[in-house]
């Protein structure tokens, strides 16, 4: 009997972190190899990336990769390539010539390069000897998105990310939907879907609709129109350029992954710039504010980035004045909200004019599917089973109420596995047959897996309640407890603190005095957790506390 094994090692109760295993016999199938963003639990990482201990494992047992197809451009299905293939061997990787552009791009900044097959919509392809692909053109927020019917020997699947159905969008390029319809005659095994947007019955309204909106906003500046977004969405760029071509208005890009992705649309003929209105960005003071309109990235605030660095007067060329028009052309990411509202308060408080879709809805529209469309691609394909992804745990419970079932789908047909669960499908349908432990890692500057929950229990108590470090003198093998120095940093401001600080050093000398006989180390350890629990009971705060000893 025929099997093929599904894990999904991110998108599956999380939003992001994009990556999933078909395994048939001795060959691996990978689609997608997505960052994740982190927690407020875990300051100072940058990324997360999936764990791939599974996989590792799965390829010492004699296993092998036979390919990995990227679903398109955006960094939660691309971004973790250059970190995780240098940990994996050589294997074809197929995508779209966008995806593909964009990938190459994010595995150059990591130093990595691995050639990327481009595969036009229609095609159908081998991976491997198990597995034949076939690719559908779905519209999202980034051109080039595809969807992929994939035939293993136990059945097909259609693996179905990121998506919505946009009637007119800005390239003309519709679904493939006619095409995607045909399947309902091959009796599809199983349907994986985007669950993202379930919570929202209606359509957005169509991508195409955004420029009129622009170009009546942009009519209303006196001064610099500056319009910050997602850095992929090269539709809104096309719109955003088209619309200032139209006002006068010539056009600077401002920003790394903007520049970038600009660079790679323009080069592949999905992005057009009149010859003539692209300004560099160096010399954007050679034209008048009203005639200018700078596409900046940083649209969720992120700190470090160009439209922040401007909004906070640090960015070395773009300067907003009170007589310009910032747009933010996007909506907060979930748990990022702080760091979005943080930016236009400071413009807003600065006196500019700052224009979001709380107060302008016609400046942004999802690229997801509502669950009316959702259950359009389902009645399209008609699978035997359907799974969403990419979304939250409450996004693929509500897919299950309001998609699924009112098209007369079971319980048992409708799966929701657990983080970690390993499904196999056969021609008896389909059971967990494992569950493993995924830890996604941190990526943290250059560093790699290298913070873990006790360095994150660090940083939070830091962050929190601050930080002592007791400098302890030894002379001669004797600790001299009396003479403790005191360095709090976050903790109290020494100054107004000298009662606080008598409590520490009477403290620490108590502990030293009724444990005489303790190694150095073992004397540490009772001074933190004694010291610890008299502060928590007088002050209820629970500083980070280091006793260091030091020989004098």
């Amino acid at each position: 009997m025929s099997k093929v094994k599904l894990l999904a090692m991110g998108g599956m109760g999380r939003v992001t972190q994009n990556m999933f295993l078909y395994e048939a016999e001795e060959e691996i199938l990978i689609v997608d190899c997505g960052i994740g963003f982190p927690d407020h639990y875990m300051p100072g990482v940058d990324i997360l990336i999936p764990d791939i201990s599974y996989l590792l494992k799965q390829l010492e047992t004699g296993k092998r990769i036979v390919g990995m197809i990227l679903s398109h451009g955006h960094d939660d299905h691309i971004a973790a390539l250059p970190y995780l293939l240098p940990h994996l061997p050589e294997f074809p990787i197929f995508a779209s010539a966008l995806t593909a552009g964009f990938a190459v791009q994010r595995m150059k900044d990591g130093k990595i390069e691995r050639p990327i097959q481009v595969i036009e919509p229609g095609h159908r392809f081998a991976v491997g000897s198990k597995f034949l692909a076939t690719s559908f053109r779905v519209t999202h927020s980034v051109p080039d998105t595809r969807h992929f019917l994939i035939e293993t020997p136990a059945g097909s699947i259609y693996h179905g990310t990121d998506f919505r159905i946009d009637p007119t969008p800005v390239d003309g390029q519709v679904s493939d939907l006619d095409a995607i319809g045909h399947l309902k005659s091959q009796a599809v095994k199983l349907m994986l879907l985007d669950c993202l947007r379930v919570e929202i019955e209606q359509p957005a309204q169509s991508e195409s609709t955004i420029s009129p909106v622009m170009q009546d906003l942009m009519a209303q500046t006196r001064g610099k129109f500056v319009m910050t977004l997602m850095s992929s969405h090269i539709h809104r760029i096309q719109q955003t350029i088209d619309s200032a071509q139209k006002l006068g208005r010539r056009v600077a890009f401002v920003g790394r992954s903007v520049e970038q992705n600009v660079k790679v649309a323009s080069e592949l003929k999905k992005l057009h710039i009149p010859v003539g209105l692209e300004v560099n960005k160096k010399k954007t003071d050679q034209v008048p504010d009203n005639q200018l309109c700078m596409i900046v990235a940083g649209s969720q605030g992120q700190e470090g980035s160009s439209l922040v660095r401007a909004v906070f007067g640090d960015h070395p060329i773009l300067r907003i004045k009170p007589q310009d028009t910032v747009a933010f052309s996007a909506n907060a990411i979930p748990g990022n909200e702080l760091n979005y509202y943080a930016a236009i308060d400071e413009l807003a408080r600065n006196n500019i004019r700052v224009l979001y879709p709380d107060i302008e809805p016609g400046l942004h529209h999802s690229g997801h599917a509502s669950s009316l469309e959702q259950r359009d691609m389902i009645e399209l394909v008609r699978p035997e089973l359907v799974m969403p992804i990419g979304g939250a745990d409450r996004h693929r419970r509500l897919f299950a109420e309001v998609v699924a079932k009112p098209l007369g789908y079971h319980a048992q047909q409708i799966l929701l596995p657990q983080e970690g669960e390993i499904l196999e499908l056969s021609d008896a349908g389909v059971r967990v047959v494992g569950r493993i432990k995924l830890k996604p890692q941190t990526v943290d500057g250059k560093g790699i897996g290298d913070v873990g929950p006790a360095v994150l229990s660090d940083r939070l108590s830091m962050g929190q309640a601050g930080m002592i470090v007791l400098v302890i003198p030894k002379s001669s093998g004797q600790i001299q407890p009396r003479k403790v120095q005191v360095i709090s940093r976050g903790f109290v401001f020494m100054k107004e603190a000298e009662e606080v600080i008598s409590f520490i050093k009477q403290s620490v000398a108590e502990t030293v005095d009724s444990n005489p006989k303790l190694k150095d180390d073992e004397l540490k350890r009772k001074i933190e957790q004694q010291l610890g629990r008299k502060l928590y009971k007088i002050i209820q705060r629970e500083p980070m506390i280091l006793p260091v000893i030091i020989e004098v």
